[in-house]
């Protein structure tokens, strides 16, 4: 069994942020039809298993995975 991949820490500055508008706000994408084309891909995780919904409400405490990287979302 391998270990995970490190998580990185990411402000959000308040409560909850959709899981599109989180993966720009981190720069992992920098635009909406790429984070549209990587969510419907399955190329993103929140909390270990595939989501395909661009609205998921993310709050603090949730880990984000793409590119072989996690991110946790921090208020």
């Amino acid at each position: 069994m391998t270990n995970p991949s490190p998580v990185d820490d990411i402000p959000i500055g308040g409560e909850m942020i959709r899981l599109g508008q989180f993966l720009k706000f981190a720069g992992l994408l920098d635009s909406g039809g790429l984070v549209k084309d990587a969510i419907a891909d399955g190329r993103v995780s929140v909390n270990g298993e595939i989501d395909r919904r661009r609205g998921r409400q993310l709050q603090p405490g949730d880990i984000v995975g793409f590119g072989g990287r996690r991110f946790r979302v921090c208020p």
